[in-house]
């Protein structure tokens, strides 16, 4: 399967600027461009400056990376761990300023590669609330297979049709929406590929997801 990302960057969450840090009791904010560089970060529809670091909320909208060191206890006691390679992006939906439930998103500006028949992304959920827009435009999901990484963490790959949007410009989101349940969704390893979307949704691996999708224990008080 050829892969390509066009004129996007940092699709893997790999090339963070951050030196390794255990995780810590939040917040324990860093720079959004040396955590998530040429991504931009919102929660309820506000852009962020910071994001948070090996750490993971209670009940607060968050955008956050975990990365090196995270692990052990930390990711027995709250779920979340390490998809693929060094970093995983997460986000998290609750609670922000005055508001009581709030979406979480990050998004990038970019071309699609002209000869690009599909997006595909690894995802672990809470709650499988994510939506995927490009340009504006909402992106169909299907379940194409399922994993465990080198962590334990038990992940879905996602694949959209994006060959109507190939060669365009536009914003990639990727948006966490809230609801009572405080969903959350752990993101890594997004790809273009030239593979076409099956015409028809895997249903096997989309019966599946009820039982892979992980609840994260809870770990912090809500802040």
């Amino acid at each position: 399967m050829a892969q390509e990302q066009g004129t996007f960057q940092d699709l893997n969450f790999e090339s963070a600027d951050l030196a390794p840090e255990n995780p810590v009791t939040a917040p324990n904010y860093v720079p959004i461009g040396s955590a998530l560089p040429d991504w931009t970060g919102y929660i309820g529809g506000v852009q962020q400056t910071q994001v948070e670091y090996n750490v993971t909320t209670l009940g607060t909208a968050s955008i956050g990376l975990l990365g090196p060191n995270w692990g052990g206890t930390a990711q027995a006691e709250t779920g979340y761990g390490i998809i693929d390679g060094k970093y995983t992006a997460i986000l998290q939906t609750g609670e922000y300023s005055s508001e009581n439930g709030v979406n979480a998103s990050i998004a990038q500006t970019g071309t699609i590669p002209g000869n690009a028949q599909s997006l595909q992304f690894e995802a672990a959920f809470s709650t499988p609330e994510l939506i995927v827009s490009f340009a504006g435009n909402n992106l169909t999901l299907s379940a194409w297979s399922t994993g465990e990484s080198p962590s334990g963490i038990s992940y879905t790959v996602y694949g959209a049709d994006i060959a109507p949007y190939a060669g365009q410009t536009g914003t990639l989101e990727f948006t966490e929406v809230f609801d009572e349940s405080y969903p959350s969704a752990e993101l890594d390893d997004i790809t273009f590929s030239t593979n076409s979307v099956s015409p028809e949704p895997n249903i096997v691996a989309l019966t599946a997801i009820g039982g892979l999708l992980f609840g994260p224990l809870k770990w912090f008080a809500r802040r």
